[in-house]
């Protein structure tokens, strides 16, 4: 947990984004290290978790973290979250809370109530469109042979 904590306060005097670091640990050893840099490489989506998780899969070999525990120095917002469950670690270690985040800026609570809404409710409009076509994918996917389910 001190690494992630060290490495949120460095990159972020670094000038690579928001305060927040994580890193991940298998069999004891720090795999990855992931920071925020959504503002110097111009990504919403380069979170420190999001950033830690694609490089300790790409280190593994692997879509999964099986073994291994995350430790991140704040909170996951929803998107990292989700992502933290699509990779499946262990566990998870935080140090701030969300609450913490929020009271310096970092705020996701519109995020989680967006997500109760109905669709027609929501902030950015969402329509379904083109379902039939789109299927086509989801039916082929069904037929391959050899596919990787996950």
């Amino acid at each position: 947990m001190r690494e992630a904590i060290q490495l949120s306060i460095d990159k972020m005097k670094e000038g690579k984004g928001g305060p927040f670091g994580t890193v991940i640990v298998k069999d004891g050893k720090i795999i990855a290290r992931g920071f925020n840099n959504v503002t110097s490489s111009n990504d919403p989506t380069a979170h420190a978790e999001v950033d830690a998780i694609r490089k300790a899969c790409q280190t593994l070999g692997t879509y999964q973290l099986t073994g291994c525990d995350l430790y991140t120095s704040c909170e996951p917002c929803p998107m990292c979250l989700g992502a933290i469950y699509w990779a499946r670690p262990d566990r998870v270690f935080y140090g701030n809370t969300k609450a913490d985040a929020a009271a310096i800026g970092f705020d996701d609570a519109f995020i989680y109530e967006e997500i109760e809404l109905p669709l027609h409710k929501r902030t950015i409009p969402m329509q379904q469109f083109m379902r039939e076509e789109a299927l086509k994918g989801f039916l082929e996917w069904e037929k391959q042979e050899g596919r990787t389910e996950y």
